[in-house]
């Protein structure tokens, strides 16, 4: 006996209004009324079970693709569970208590892992997506550590299209696809999305330039404005001679950003024609003035900002409260060669350049123009020069306004020279400036620059201060520090007893603070030997 559609649906509509209310259509036969709906429903679903066809079988998934790197150790494979599994730690009033951030470690293990050549466990992939999916800046280690069975497992999930969209073009690691013939290539150009398509270029540009370049020309006038800025900015890798026709031709773009940028890498080009004519237009602006008893720098800045300046990316319109002739010979001296100073000025080298008086109060300017120049061109000379010894009692070189421009010019330094510069700055001067200098550092710390660090914490910590007000440096210390410092912290984990003049428990808090560092030191070493070598 078939069962109809309206039967079943009178057959619900009974149980939900229950038999009171409407009595039921099947015949009771001596049964309870609710009983008998009962009956006639559990007869009614086998009945249409059993009626049933078969439907056609959803194609399995393709396999996994397989994953040639070896097993992690099974200690690593259960630290690994641990920390995806932990939560951001810390309580409230500045207190972060004795135990690691295992968040924070997650980052590092992850480098660690994949540089050992460590494939990913099969059953952490979804747990790494995860994380990844809720943290953008782990994007980059997951997927480079997870490998392609991550990226077939992404292609399940929608939640885990980002891993596509990354692996798009560039592959995890900033290759391109293995079937990336020129067809395939003009295919993923022109019809992947936007991140694919920087991806794709970015990788394109590693592997050919002169290709990189072609492909980016070839939809140029097409694209939209911050599209063109966002492609341009992909130029500055491996920035060259050959790029400067079509920087040139960018320089009359529609869009000013797009004029901007094509202006700042030209002027990164030595001896491109726009770094020559920002050179003519700076020099006419500073001079030699050797009149007086000792030789200073003489400003007369830009009287106006005429078309030609404007096509090789000059800004009119000053910011607001900045003058325009300074806004302006700003712009020129920083897009200028630096290679023309010393020529201009009298044949001096750079640290006799920023030494030298400067008249009417343009040092600022011109100084702080200079050091923009040593970081756009990349220029270790006049960056040291700039910067001034990292012991002098201004903190800083003349040029250097800041710290954040102080750590701009560190990074045009190797990383010893970097990290030895910083040492000596925190020795002579603490740490209230360091945060972002240390920020450029290479890690681990170099042994001089860690204990450096330290020794600065434990003056801090005998000053009577809160620890919490160095809380930034102490989080930079519990990743950068080298492991094998924590044998130098035992001292400093005891409570001392507080002295006058200090803050309430500050003793206390500062303890905790070392037992931490202390402790997520020595869990650092650990993972490491967890991790072994492959």
């Amino acid at each position: 006996m078939a069962v109809t559609a309206s039967d079943w649906e009178d057959l619900v509509t009974t149980a939900l209004l229950g038999t009171e209310r409407r009595p039921p259509a099947v015949p009771a036969d001596g049964r309870d009324a609710p009983v008998a709906v009962l009956d006639e429903a559990a007869q009614q679903t086998l009945r249409r079970r059993a009626g049933l066809r078969p439907a056609q079988a959803v194609p399995l998934p393709r396999p996994a693709p397989p994953d040639p790197r070896p097993p992690l150790p099974p200690a690593a494979a259960r630290r690994l569970s641990v920390l995806l599994t932990a939560r951001p730690g810390g309580g409230g009033g500045g207190r972060r208590g004795t135990a690691p951030d295992l968040v924070e470690l997650l980052p590092q293990w992850l480098a660690l892992a994949d540089e050992r050549g460590y494939a990913a466990p099969p059953e952490a992939l979804p747990a790494l997506l995860e994380a990844a999916r809720g943290r953008t800046d782990l994007r980059p280690a997951v997927l480079s550590f997870a490998g392609p069975r991550a990226l077939w497992l992404a292609g399940l999930n929608p939640e885990w299209r980002f891993a596509l969209r990354a692996a798009s073009g560039g592959g995890r690691e900033g290759r391109l696809p293995a079937d990336a013939g020129p067809e395939r290539v003009r295919e993923l150009w022109e019809e992947g999305l936007f991140a694919e398509r920087v991806a794709l270029l970015s990788a394109l540009r590693d592997r050919d330039p002169a290709a990189a370049r072609a492909l980016l020309e070839s939809t140029w006038t097409t694209e939209r404005a911050e599209d063109r800025l966002m492609f341009l900015d992909s130029l500055r890798a491996g920035l060259c001679a050959q790029d400067e026709p079509f920087l040139e031709r960018a320089l009359a773009d529609r869009s000013r950003n797009v004029r901007a940028t094509a202006a700042e890498l030209l002027s990164a080009l030595p001896g491109s024609a726009l770094s020559l004519r920002m050179a003519a237009r700076a020099v006419s602006c500073v001079a030699l003035d050797r009149t007086g008893a000792d030789p200073c720098i003489v400003v007369e800045a830009p009287h106006a900002c005429d078309a030609e300046m404007e096509r090789d990316g000059v800004v009119a319109k000053a910011p607001s409260g900045r003058g325009e002739r300074s806004w302006w010979l700003g712009q020129l001296v920083e897009a200028a060669p630096l290679a023309t100073w010393p020529e201009r000025l009298g044949g001096h080298t750079p640290e006799e350049i920023v030494a030298l008086e400067v008249a009417d109060g343009w040092e600022g300017e011109l100084h702080a123009a200079w050091c923009r120049a040593a970081v756009r061109q990349a220029d270790a000379a006049w960056a040291r020069a700039l910067l001034g010894s990292p012991s002098a009692p201004e903190a800083a070189g003349p040029g250097a306004v800041g710290p954040a421009q102080r750590a701009k010019l560190l990074t045009t330094l190797g990383e010893e020279e970097r990290a030895a510069w910083v040492a000596e700055f925190i020795a002579a001067h603490g740490l209230s400036e360091a945060f972002q200098l240390l920020g450029v550092c290479a890690v681990p710390w170099s042994a001089p620059l860690g204990q450096a660090v330290v020794d600065a914490l434990d003056i801090a910590r005998d000053a009577g201060s809160y620890p919490w007000s160095f809380s930034g440096v102490m989080g930079l210390a519990e990743r950068c520090l080298d492991p094998a410092e924590a044998n130098r912290l035992a001292p400093l984990t005891a409570t001392p007893a507080e002295a006058e003049n200090t803050a309430p428990g500050a003793g206390g808090y500062w303890s905790e603070a070392f037992q931490r560092l202390d402790s997520t030191l020595r869990l650092r070493a650990t993972m490491a030997e967890e991790l072994g070598a492959a």
